[in-house]
């Protein structure tokens, strides 16, 4: 067994708490570092990091032989992507990096793709039979209102966060958006359920160690800032089908409506999302999860290992720094 593992953090932006999550596991798991990067000087979640530097945009040719080389200097065993972008990024050169001893926690790019296009998830859970909110095709512009439940919601094929999403009440207010926005968008019944996210950790071979299902009581961004979590096990349940079908590994934002007793999956997000750390204190901690299966530890599933009815209230706060602090690359 190793002494410690180092561990790198991409675009680590205002993630504070994966930064300090992955501290608290490494100090439990015989030590180590964590290491984040971004491409601003102004991401905070940089100064809480034990070593921390820029790095180039994930667009420019020469980042993947760049971050490798900071891996290999600074000894990194793992890496945590955190942005949408990344991932397909990240899926193409997991096996080169894994050869240098370096593991990224990313699915495969098939699995990515189909996480990142809607329309591709919304088949894939079709094909699969899980249940998604009734989909309409973009022919029902041409359709009556009469021949239409409304009222739908339209998103982006492609999209994070909420934006260029809408409650569409009328036929009309639907074409208007249309024209607007184009027409590469999904538009779906609209849900009013409760909605969900699942924090979902599978470990290297696709085994579902644990899931954590939360309420997403007040959002803003995308993000959840109220939530609490909830042992429902046809939540539990059907995300884990889910997971398998994927070959998801690692940590995994789900997220689905629950309607009537019947979960309804609107999109899988590969990766740590912000409101992960509600799972992680409510006990199942996975930062410290992949630390072990690294370390070549063997975990066992424990699905319902979690806090019920454990909320999460999210707030701000400021960090202070001179401009010659703030500009420091400690790297260096």
């Amino acid at each position: 067994m190793r002494p410690g593992m180092n561990v790198l953090i991409t675009s680590a932006s205002k993630k504070v708490w994966l930064v300090k999550a992955f501290q608290r596991a490494l100090a439990h798991e015989g030590g180590g570092v964590v290491y984040a990067i971004d491409i601003s000087p102004n991401a905070p979640a940089l100064y809480f990091a034990d070593k921390h530097s820029l790095c180039l945009k994930d667009s420019d040719p020469a980042f993947i032989s760049s971050l490798l080389s900071l891996c290999k200097s600074n000894q990194i065993s793992l890496i945590i992507p955190t942005r949408d972008e990344e991932l397909p990024i990240f899926s193409k050169v997991r096996d080169n990096f894994q050869t240098a001893g370096i593991y990224i926690m990313t699915a495969s790019s098939s699995t990515i793709n189909i996480c990142q296009d809607k329309k591709m998830f919304i088949a894939f859970c079709n094909q699969h039979g899980f249940n998604t909110p009734t989909t309409y095709n973009a022919a029902i512009t041409n359709n009556t209102p009469d021949k239409i439940d409304f009222p739908l919601f339209i998103k982006p094929t492609r999209g994070k966060g909420g934006a260029n999403t809408a409650k569409i009440n009328s036929l009309n207010e639907l074409k208007m958006f249309i024209s607007i926005s184009g027409d590469d968008h999904i538009i779906q019944k609209y849900i009013d359920a409760p909605e969900y996210t699942v924090d979902l950790f599978s470990d290297l071979s696709g085994n579902v160690i644990s899931v954590v299902p939360r309420v997403r009581i007040m959002v803003f961004g995308g993000e959840s800032y109220v939530s609490k979590t909830q042992s429902d096990q046809k939540i539990i349940t059907e995300s884990t089908r889910l997971a398998q079908k994927l070959n998801l590994i690692g940590h995994n934002t789900i997220q689905c409506f629950l309607e009537n007793g019947r979960v309804l999956f609107i999109e899988v997000n590969p990766r740590y999302g912000g409101g992960a750390a509600l799972g992680i204190e409510a006990g199942a901690d996975t930062p410290r999860y992949m630390i072990k299966l690294l370390k070549g530890d063997t975990l066992s599933p424990d699905k319902n290992n979690f806090t019920d009815n454990f909320y999460m209230l999210r707030y701000t706060s400021e960090l202070y720094m001179k401009e010659t602090e703030l500009y420091t690359d400690k790297a260096k």
